[in-house]
């Protein structure tokens, strides 16, 4: 009995619409979309972005050079923080030695709380003054991830979306063929012959 519940909208029987054929269609449909193809479009998304990431960190990595420092002036200490277990980084005075041989004094990103006198790598653009450094391997799976997310999110809603409004559509012709039938039926309901 469970199973005749179940799926009476596959089976041919008097109170089956065509809406509701259309209805169990587009259940089946919505769940291979939801199960497969969201998961399959956020892999395809995320394996793009990745590749894009580390094409492009591998070509600022190759932009730039990078030289070893020593901090000059103590960087501020990091403040307690619960909303980020990442380390703030400031700009503080170094010195380095650049890969032309020259000694320069300039600004270096460095963690928080470097002291005076401890080393750091500083990341040199092609005119020698000190930049960010390039995305790291873990920057690039950040982005990896928030893309490929993304784009399953998006899958996901535009599949849901559609489903309620084939839905809504479908409930609607079904109480217009329930209408149309009532009128065919509801003349001779009651009325018993003498």
């Amino acid at each position: 009995m469970q199973g005749q519940v179940f799926c009476w909208r596959w089976r041919h029987n008097p109170l089956r619409r065509r809406s509701d054929v259309v209805e169990a269609w587009t259940v089946l449909i919505v769940a291979l979309l939801l199960f497969v193809c969201a998961p399959a479009a956020g892999i395809l998304a995320g394996w793009a972005a990745h590749g894009g990431a580390q094409a492009e960190a591998d070509a600022r990595r190759a932009a730039l050079d990078r030289v070893s420092a020593v901090i000059t002036k103590d960087a501020p200490a990091s403040m307690p923080s619960v909303e980020s277990s990442k380390v703030p980084t400031y700009w503080t005075a170094a010195r380095w030695t650049e890969p032309g041989g020259g000694t320069t004094t300039g600004e270096a990103l460095v963690p928080a709380g470097t002291e005076r006198g401890d080393r750091a790598d500083v990341w040199l653009d092609e005119r020698g003054r000190s930049v960010e450094p390039p995305p790291t391997d873990t920057a690039v799976w950040q982005h990896t991830l928030a893309m490929g997310t993304c784009a399953t999110g998006g899958v996901v809603g535009a599949v849901l979306v559609t489903y309620f409004v084939v839905r809504r559509v479908a409930a609607r012709h079904r109480l217009d063929e329930w209408e149309q039938e009532w009128a065919r039926t509801g003349p001779d309901w009651g009325h018993r012959p003498a």
